[in-house]
């Protein structure tokens, strides 16, 4: 893992907002997002949900009313969220939350186009992993 470089925005503050569902996300250079928690769970940087390389991302669906339950802090360059679906193995740099603050709508509209693409409505809940052999990369985490 890439530690911090000097250009890294540092957060000045987090805030988990439980009832609108967002991160809140203030930095040291005066940007301030507030990343919905459905984005931060779809874009988690998980292998779970990128996979082990391009084409192997898996969709995301049925994330709208996801929340996060808890935020812990791993070292002083990233936080890991635990979502309230389970999700917890996604380590947000600071790095890649300014980025994904910054490309939101672009990310937002991505999901959007991807979920059309594949034909799928976004609530439509997760096939389980116990049954589903969706065409992953074949082992189990």
């Amino acid at each position: 893992m890439a530690g911090l470089n000097r250009d890294t925005p540092t957060p000045t503050a987090l805030t988990v907002h439980g009832a609108s569902r967002v991160l809140e996300v203030q930095y040291a250079d005066g940007a301030a997002f507030k990343l919905p928690f459905e984005l931060l769970r779809v874009y988690s940087p998980s292998a779970e949900v990128q996979g082990h390389g391009p084409g192997q991302e898996v969709l995301q669906t049925g994330k709208r009313d996801v929340t996060i339950v808890a935020v812990e802090p791993v070292g002083n360059y990233a936080i890991k969220p635990i979502f309230s679906d389970g999700h917890e193995s996604g380590l947000y740099s600071w790095q890649y939350l300014y980025e994904l603050g910054e490309r939101q709508s672009e990310l937002w509209q991505g999901y959007l186009d991807r979920l059309q693409a594949a034909g799928v409505d976004r609530d439509q809940p997760m096939a389980s992993k116990a049954g589903a052999s969706g065409g992953g990369c074949g082992h189990h985490h």
